[in-house]
């Protein structure tokens, strides 16, 4: 069992640190908001701490899961950061979706202090954050990999090496830009099939196991047929994670024509009042 600590409590950081501690890992938790890491403490055992640095004191591994990268920034570095608390020989992860630049960022400046770092976003969603069955595609060296793919087993069923630091990162804007093609092809395909009249069970029940069928498709039609997104990932959160992956694109040179129309898509759907819809409601666009 390993000394841990745990920044960040949102939807995806909650359920994660609680696995971790239902493990049997000493965790130690950090939420900007005080309350909610009390909360956490209530449920799930462990400790709570006041700062990121006090948090990082003396653990083995200490992982982030924030908003952006500036919100990892601010948890990382200066006086009250973990990497003040850390020490030598331990591991930083960052499971926040972020930027390969900042990933590079973060490993230098953790190599500074004789501490290893490891990009690690994750997919599956809150879903998969409380199931405890996330996708975690993972940035950095693979002897310190290896030392902590037990831990991340705690929440990950699918934990992957994708190369060195950054290339988690990368893959994570893969992810994304895929996704964000399914869930238009898919909203536009349910707007055809309503508006020619059809059950749109019974199709999806038919096309789902051939060739069209997808995750998006076999666990969002019913919701998006009845007009409900309020299941899974924001809007808002997407197009934070779509325009890192099209910044990424013009360093380069990638051309990603389908992505940037749908990030414009999911602007309107924020003019809508829908930021905090999830990313099924590119339907709603088209039905308004």
């Amino acid at each position: 069992m390993a000394k841990i600590a745990f920044i960040g409590l949102g939807v995806m950081g909650y359920p994660m640190a609680g696995h971790l501690a239902a493990a049997g890992h000493e965790t130690t938790v950090y939420n900007r908001t005080g309350a909610k890491a009390e909360a956490w403490k209530n449920e799930h055992g462990g400790h709570t701490a006041p700062t990121p640095r006090e948090a990082a004191e003396g653990a083995d591994v200490v992982f982030s899961c924030v908003g952006n990268d500036d919100d990892v920034r601010s948890v990382v570095f200066g006086d009250d950061g973990v990497l003040a608390g850390m020490r030598t020989g331990a591991t930083l992860v960052d499971h926040t979706t972020a930027s390969a630049e900042l990933a590079r960022e973060l490993s230098a400046g953790a190599g500074e202090k004789g501490i290893a770092f490891l990009d690690a976003p994750v997919s599956g969603g809150q879903a998969g954050a409380e199931k405890g069955i996330l996708t975690v595609m993972v940035g950095g060296e693979q002897v310190r990999f290896d030392a902590v793919r037990p831990v991340m087993a705690a929440y990950g069923r699918t934990i992957t090496l994708m190369g060195p630091v950054g290339s988690g990162q990368l893959a994570k804007m893969m992810n994304q830009i895929c996704i964000a093609g399914l869930v238009q092809g898919l909203a536009e395909a349910i707007a055809f099939g309503q508006n020619a009249g059809l059950d749109i069970g019974t199709v999806i029940g038919a096309i789902s196991k051939g060739a069209a069928g997808s995750w998006q498709m076999e666990n969002r039609h019913e919701t998006m047929s009845a007009g409900r997104y309020d299941f899974g990932f924001a809007v808002e959160w997407m197009r934070k994670d779509l325009g890192i992956c099209l910044a990424e694109a013009k360093r380069n040179g990638s051309s990603l024509p389908v992505t940037a129309l749908i990030d414009q898509f999911y602007g309107e759907v924020e003019a809508m009042g829908g930021k905090r819809w999830d990313t099924s409601s590119l339907l709603a666009r088209l039905k308004r």
